[in-house]
């Protein structure tokens, strides 16, 4: 067994580490050799593993893929490069500002990467790896793409959702055990959505249909509630409630006041309170007020 440390020149700021099993022999000299190399045990693929990789630089990406042509390849770091300024508009310009994208053939190459079922997968359009609750010395981030499921997106969903993924590289740092999934994936989806033209109800029509019919959420979305094996219906509302709640925020009290009520969510040493201390120390409000505020603003921007 051996980890195995590398660092992509120019775009990680901190290496990534990952478990292989090596199958070794020596010969009747003596001399060592290395017969086999695979991940090991729980760990996932790396993309080499999974066929020759072509690689095209953008101006802030770096878009690796198995499979793909140049050009598509090309478009993916076209819109990482539109992500990557547009976040920082958003987020501020303290991060790393750099992208690595990686392309597999198909669903199942994706589901490779991660050691999970494609199942778990399947309509998830990329995802983010990374480590919370390390600080800047995180592990660096990747976004893995499900080809799949990107390509029967049109132009804007492509940006939007490559947007969201460069948020979480971003806020990495100042993501926490203490950061609720509604608050992460809900700020990735405002600073997503936030230079587009959608309206409300375009940009979250399960929820809409669940205002519609009188159906409006008690509380904000568990963690439980964003499994990707769950009900795609009730993810695609979880999704939806955090952003409604950080567009709430960012409508009401303002955008230094939701990046502010980001970062000191994640600053809590523990997740019991961290919610709620931020939304006093920073918002001014409990709890309580604030998720009556959020099923209000529901009402009046979804029904």
């Amino acid at each position: 067994d051996a980890d195995l440390s590398y660092r992509v020149d120019g775009y990680d700021p901190s290496p990534v580490t990952t478990a292989r099993t090596l199958r070794l022999s020596r010969d009747s000299d003596g001399r060592w050799s290395v017969d086999a190399d695979r991940p090991a045990g729980s760990s996932g693929q790396q993309l080499w593993d999974q066929g020759r990789v072509r690689a095209v630089r953008g101006g802030g990406s770096l878009v690796l893929g198995v499979g793909q042509s140049d050009d598509r390849l090309r478009d993916y770091a076209r819109l990482a490069d539109r992500a990557v300024p547009a976040v920082s508009d958003a987020w501020g310009r303290r991060w790393f500002r750099h992208l690595v994208v990686l392309v597999p053939t198909s669903l199942q190459g994706m589901a490779g990467l991660l050691n999970s079922p494609a199942s778990s997968y399947r309509g998830i359009a990329a995802v983010t790896t990374g480590e919370t609750g390390a600080g800047e010395r995180a592990p660096a981030d990747r976004i893995i793409v499900n080809p799949d499921a990107f390509g029967l997106l049109g132009d804007s969903g492509r940006q939007v959702v490559l947007t969201h993924e460069a948020t979480h590289v971003a806020t990495r740092a100042h993501t926490s055990a203490s950061t609720p999934l509604w608050l992460s994936e809900g700020f990735a989806d405002w600073i997503g959505y936030r230079d587009g033209a959608r309206t409300p109800a375009q940009a979250a029509p399960e929820l809409a249909r669940a205002v519609a019919r009188g159906d409006i959420p008690e509380a904000l979305p568990a963690d439980d509630d964003f499994g990707f094996s769950g009900d795609a219906e009730g993810l695609a509302r979880a999704y939806e409630s955090g952003w409604t709640a950080c567009r709430l925020i960012a409508d009401r009290w303002g955008e230094d006041r939701l990046r502010a009520f980001y970062r000191a969510v994640g600053a809590h040493d523990r997740r019991e309170g961290a919610v709620e201390q931020a939304l006093r120390d920073v918002l001014g409000t409990t709890h309580a007020d604030f998720t009556a505020q959020w099923r209000d603003h529901l009402r009046s921007e979804l029904g």
